[in-house]
């Protein structure tokens, strides 16, 4: 062996030293949690509830940065794009991982191609509502009426390619009817219409809807689980309606960029599944309507390639856009 192969091998075995010395410290500074949204939805909250656990767990702080806008790819951009060394990751939802790219039209990253799951961390029910003067207070009499006049009921979307609007358009090429989407930028003026009577329903997540039902500002149709949600028991599910296979949440979930070391995945999903087992967390995610509820990287990308499989040919079937 000559003198410059004998001082390649060792600086390959000094490197290869030092990247298993590097991962094993992992982590030895703060950890970014990038969220889609602005602060105060469903994800940021979700974010910061897992945020104190992972720190305890794991030693380091772990900080939630809002990155809003372009349907939560710019903050899905910037962690696809990010040092796959662990100090990055993607608080994810449907939208902003699996649909976005399709309705924005940008491939900018891919789910599978350019992100490492981590873990699931809640599921969120819909319910579909309605206004309380409209007369339907039934799925059935619901569908009836879009069947009478169709297009003519306006249904209110906080954005294109949502769970919101998703399930609107899987429920009329199930049934058959139609209504009008009118897309709104976000779920605040969708909802604000809808209490003034300027549309006729939506579908909402359970946690949001639930206080304008019990004050009877909205009247509740049907959930969209398989079975009915602890916070609304009289509201049937969508197959005890007649309309089956109509089971739908928005989750959220943690992601790294690909390429992330398996180990640093493998510390992540355990201390996520020890926090969202304990009492306080679970009973916090509950008061929002949601389960919280983690799993290993292969199961969490099982399903998302399910999800994607089932949603992707609605949206290219609707011809959903951005614009």
């Amino acid at each position: 062996m000559t003198r410059r192969i004998f001082m390649q091998a060792c600086a390959a075995m000094a490197l290869g030293t030092f990247t298993l010395v590097a991962q094993a410290a992992w982590p030895d500074k703060p950890v970014r949690i990038v969220v889609p949204y602005p602060p105060g939805g469903n994800v940021d909250v979700a974010a910061r509830l897992i945020a104190p656990g992972l720190q305890a767990a794991l030693g380091q702080p772990f900080i939630v940065e809002n990155k809003p806008g372009a349907g939560g790819m710019i903050a899905g951009e910037a962690v696809a794009r990010a040092d796959p060394d662990g100090y990055t990751l993607f608080m994810a939802a449907n939208g902003p991982l699996l649909y976005s790219p399709l309705i924005f039209k940008r491939d900018a990253y891919q789910w599978d191609r350019d992100f490492a799951p981590i873990s699931s961390i809640s599921y969120t029910p819909l319910v579909l509502q309605v206004r309380p003067g409209l007369p339907a207070k039934s799925v059935a009499e619901l569908i009836a009426l879009a069947k009478q006049e169709p297009g003519k009921l306006n249904m209110a979307s906080p954005g294109a390619g949502t769970t919101n609007h998703l399930v609107s358009e899987m429920l009329q090429a199930q049934t058959g009817a139609r209504w009008t989407t009118a897309q709104y930028k976000g779920n605040a003026p969708a909802t604000t219409d809808l209490l003034g009577g300027q549309v006729d329903f939506n579908f909402d997540q359970v946690s949001v809807a639930l206080p304008f039902v019990k004050e009877g500002r909205l009247r509740a149709l049907a959930v969209t689980t398989s079975q009915r949600v602890p916070l609304m028991p009289d509201v049937p599910t969508f197959a005890e309606a007649g309309v089956p296979n109509m089971e739908a949440s928005t989750f959220t979930g943690l992601l790294a960029p690909k390429d992330t070391p398996a180990d640093i995945l493998a510390k992540l999903s355990k201390a996520l599944g020890q926090i969202l087992a304990q009492p306080d967390i679970v009973k916090r995610f509950q008061e929002l309507g949601a389960e919280a509820r983690g799993s290993s990287p292969d199961a969490f990308a099982r399903y998302l390639a399910a999800e994607d499989a089932r949603w992707t040919p609605i949206i290219k079937r609707a011809g959903i856009t951005a614009n």
